[in-house]
């Protein structure tokens, strides 16, 4: 792959392509003030992270990261023109980082494997169990937000300092950002409850909405009450 032109943001080496900053763009116009912050703090963290982790991570596609962790949660556009009625939050975002690339991308440079790459690395950035043992570009956008939750102390193998964290941090403070999640979580719990009874958000809704549950609406109670013999 040819060599994209970089910056430095916050300390961080980064590309420097119009489709990123188109993307960055895309995402100011559609996001809250904390959730922008977060995305681009998910996208500076994972660069850190994988610029001392294995030469597999190193040699990713660096494009395909940016997009995929800027994009990472369109799901909770603000104006709500990305959100569907009847999909979970990740899968409305890939599908805007998808919609995003074949409008703003240069024809004939994305293929339907980047393509692809950008699209799980969103739907699966939830889902660390599958996540994690994909390719190097969903694992570093993975790796990048997870930071963001669990600090450097936490995050792979060590390779964020708090240093680099201060640094980014203070170019992008976290405005109540734990708050803030709770509360779109909470949301999507109250407004399309079906998507959230699989994964993380379904337990948000347990533990700070009141009236829902997830018994009834689980894998196990799918399969221990079917009637087959």
């Amino acid at each position: 792959m040819a060599s994209l032109p970089t910056r430095v943001y916050a300390g961080i080496t980064v590309p420097d392509t119009p489709l990123v900053n188109k993307a960055l763009e895309f995402a100011r116009a559609r996001l809250s003030d904390a959730v922008y912050n977060h995305v681009v703090r998910s996208w500076l963290f994972g660069f850190a992270i994988a610029s001392k982790a294995s030469d597999e991570l190193q040699s990713r596609d660096l494009e395909v990261h940016s997009i995929a962790a800027i994009l990472h949660d369109m799901g909770w556009d603000t104006t709500g023109e990305l959100v569907s009625k009847d999909k979970r939050f990740e899968v409305d975002g890939a599908d805007a980082a998808r919609l995003f690339l074949k409008r703003e991308a240069v024809e004939g440079e994305w293929d339907a494997h980047r393509l692809q790459l950008v699209w799980d690395a969103i739907a699966l950035h939830t889902t660390i169990s599958i996540a994690w043992y994909k390719e190097p570009e969903v694992l570093a956008t993975s790796h990048g937000i997870r930071a963001d939750f669990v600090g450097p102390e936490r995050a792979f193998g060590g390779h964020l300092t708090w240093q680099e964290y201060n640094i980014i941090v203070e170019e992008l403070p976290r405005l109540g950002f734990k708050e803030s999640v709770r509360g779109i979580l909470c949301d999507l719990c109250k407004t399309k409850p079906e998507t959230t009874y699989d994964n993380v958000t379904g337990q948000y809704g347990e533990r700070f909405v009141e009236g829902f549950s997830l018994a009834g609406h689980q894998q196990i109670d799918l399969i221990e009450d079917y009637t087959l013999p």
